[in-house]
């Protein structure tokens, strides 16, 4: 799958870039469960940054295109610049808009609301495509599900040479007067699926797509084909399914070779992959974002997909242990404790909870 590429610099490379696009936001997280709270600490994007720092190996770098709030922005590159083969600064526009800041509560596992508050404005295609010119592979992650419109993401498709993956998330969340993120179907569904080669959505948002088109299964298995090449849905604990059209092949490099045709020859085929990990009463917060992630990433560096999808579960309930996206790398990877667990820990022994910043110690 190797080939010669661009660097940053405009000089020849022989590592790979892949492009992020998403939203880094800062999280206040209520537990009303007794748990030790509230958590503040970097999320949105920043757990999908974490699990690619952790997951891709080396001849890779990781370029986030995200426009940041000036008032986070200092504090945005700190982190940014924190993790492991990611080049911080083509990629991060500051613009003068207040950062994303979201509100999250939780009873137990179960997200009572989500409320945002400011907001950065969306790319448009002037502003996005010089920096896509500059990567191999694109991870496009709707965190706030303001990161571009539908003309955008078409004209990427359209564009863009490379794989590109999408996590639609909160494409399917509209906002109330007081910026609580609500369900709502989407529209324009069929002109959004068909603007990425591979789309990822959790049980909940696949349901909503199909009380609008009637069993979601049955839709997915219409929607797929030469443009459209794979459904993941995440299942929570349950693990992960998929749909995957004749033109799917495990090489993401191989996916955009049949955009645009009609159609292509052959099957439909689904799977599911079972979580075979416990899954421990944790913080529940970017497990879809460490799923997605590690899921692309893996499928990067050649693996099979259910392979992939099984490594992707384990991170993802793993994920469970941490609390924020700050260090969750280093805990993905197994090389600290994680925050979740060491709080529940000290706790039991009477010691000291971890609080804001506390990233977990070496296990």
């Amino acid at each position: 799958m190797s080939k010669p590429t661009r660097a940053l610099d405009g000089r020849a490379r022989d590592t790979r870039v892949l492009g992020v696009v998403g939203t880094l936001v800062w999280d206040t997280i209520h537990y009303r469960d007794g748990r030790q709270g509230p958590i503040e600490e970097w999320g949105g994007i920043g757990y999908a940054l974490e699990a690619l720092s952790a997951s891709l190996p080396p001849g890779w770098t990781i370029l986030p295109l995200l426009k940041v709030g000036k008032d986070k922005a200092e504090d945005a590159f700190r982190f940014l610049r924190g993790l492991a083969g990611v080049e911080a600064e083509p990629g991060v526009h500051v613009v003068p808009e207040p950062h994303n800041r979201v509100d999250l509560r939780y009873f137990g596992q179960l997200r009572e609301a989500e409320r945002l508050t400011g907001g950065v404005p969306p790319w448009e295609w002037p502003e996005l495509g010089p920096l896509t010119a500059l990567c191999d592979a694109l991870y496009v992650n709707f965190i706030s599900g303001f990161e571009m419109d539908l003309e955008t993401a078409r004209v990427l498709r359209a564009a863009f040479g490379g794989p590109i993956y999408a996590d639609l998330h909160s494409l399917f969340l509209g906002i109330g007067r007081h910026g609580d993120r609500v369900p709502r179907p989407l529209e324009h569904s069929a002109e959004w699926l068909q603007s990425f080669d591979a789309v990822q959505m959790n049980e909940g948002e696949f349901d909503v797509l199909g009380r609008v088109h009637g069993d979601p299964w049955s839709l997915a298995a219409s929607v797929v084909g030469a443009d459209l090449k794979l459904i993941t849905v995440t299942l929570g604990p349950r693990g992960a399914a998929y749909i995957a059209s004749a033109a799917f092949v495990v090489d993401p490099f191989a996916w955009p070779r049949t955009r645009g045709q009609i159609a292509v020859p052959g099957p439909v085929r689904s799977g599911k992959v079972a979580s075979e990990e416990e899954i421990v009463d944790g913080d529940p917060t970017g497990c879809g974002d460490v799923w997605g992630a590690t899921f692309f990433s893996r499928l990067l560096t050649g693996d099979r997909i259910e392979a992939a999808m099984g490594t992707a579960n384990r991170w993802a309930a793993r994920n469970l242990e941490h609390r924020g996206a700050g260090g969750l790398g280093l805990h993905l990877a197994g090389r600290v404790e994680g925050s979740a667990r060491t709080a529940q820990r000290n706790a039991t022994e009477g010691g000291a909870g971890g609080g804001v910043g506390d990233r977990g110690r070496p296990a």
